[in-house]
């Protein structure tokens, strides 16, 4: 596992009147539309909200909305009505200061010509009108491993590095709000661990997170609040736990024996199902009942040789909400 070091930088690329104008670090969108030259809706009546410091998570099937939503805050598509605020800037007609506070990772891989990683960083920051940046480049480096690939030439790394590469370029200008679509897609496990790593320190040093991901379980472990979209529409917007409180404190105990009970009608008072292979029994109940479920497992008359608890997941809320069974 990669040890992220803990450090502070001084955000030297803010900007202009950022602090002159009081300006909050949030995500403001009201009634915001989007629709298609063929008429269809990407976006019907949009209302949220992303809170400074927060990391907020926009999960949603394929063809959901999400990326044209975030299409929309990068100034790549333009709105058909609503409005959007970044700190204060309007979307699109304050896009140059907004481009300013937004770092962006995109799903789609980006090969960067014949410049090599560090070059490639490097002329990044001068985008921003950032000199002198190498140490925080340095930083980045080690915190994604790619510093001892540091003179490589982009185009020829792999999938999995490109996507560090991208990573390291979206933080280069210390962005306010960081905006990560699907980081994680066709990377190992040890570069999702460092990233999670980086994500977390970025984020207690007080930038704001929005996380797309097709990963339920990441985004139940790191996400402060999540939406969820589904054809334009949303679906859900609370923090996680209250979503997975969403299907009433469902819970499955699934109980193995050596021999198959049969009296079974001492559970009828709950939802079960048998699979006779495994020797198991899966009841479902509520945590309230879970004095009663145990007494009916115990009218059984037959010890069971293992037990496991599963509680509802983000995933099942998801499934829930977009109608999946």
């Amino acid at each position: 596992m990669i040890q992220c070091a803990i450090k502070s930088f001084e955000f030297n690329a803010t900007p202009q009147d950022y602090v002159e104008k009081g300006l909050y670090m949030t995500l403001t969108i009201k009634k915001l539309n989007k629709v298609y030259g063929n008429d269809f809706t990407a976006l019907h009546e949009i209302d949220l909200e992303v809170n400074e410091g927060e990391i907020f998570g926009l999960l949603g099937p394929n063809g959901a909305g999400k990326s044209t939503l975030i299409n929309i805050l990068c100034g790549i598509v333009r709105k058909s009505s609503g409005e959007v605020s970044v700190c204060g800037f309007q979307v699109p007609e304050q896009h140059i200061d907004v481009k300013k506070i937004i770092g962006v990772v995109p799903q789609e891989l980006c090969a960067d010509g014949f410049f090599s990683i560090q070059q490639v960083l490097e002329y990044q920051s001068g985008y921003y009108g950032i000199k002198n940046n190498l140490e925080y480049i340095e930083y980045l480096l080690k915190s994604l491993s790619l510093y001892d690939k540091k003179d490589e030439i982009a185009r020829h790394l792999s999938g999995g590095m490109k996507r560090r590469l991208m990573v390291a370029k979206a933080m280069v200008h210390k962005p306010k709000i960081l905006i990560l679509d699907e980081p994680t897609a066709g990377v190992d496990i040890h570069l999702t661990v460092s990233l999670w790593e980086l994500v977390k320190t970025l984020n207690k040093q007080g930038t704001t997170i929005i996380l797309t991901t097709h990963n339920l379980k990441e985004a139940e472990e790191i996400c402060d609040r999540i939406c969820i979209i589904n054809k334009g529409n949303i679906l859900a917007l609370d923090k996680t736990e209250n979503l997975l409180k969403r299907l009433g404190d469902t819970k499955l105990m699934c109980l193995f024996f050596k021999d198959m009970p049969t009296n079974l009608e001492a559970i009828d008072d709950f939802k079960y199902s048998l699979n006779k292979n495994e020797k198991s029994i899966s009841i479902s109940y509520s945590g309230h009942e879970v004095s009663k479920v145990m007494h009916q497992v115990n009218s059984l008359n037959q010890v069971a040789m293992d037990l496991k608890i599963k509680e509802d997941s983000l995933e099942d809320v998801f499934k829930h909400l977009i109608g999946v069974a």
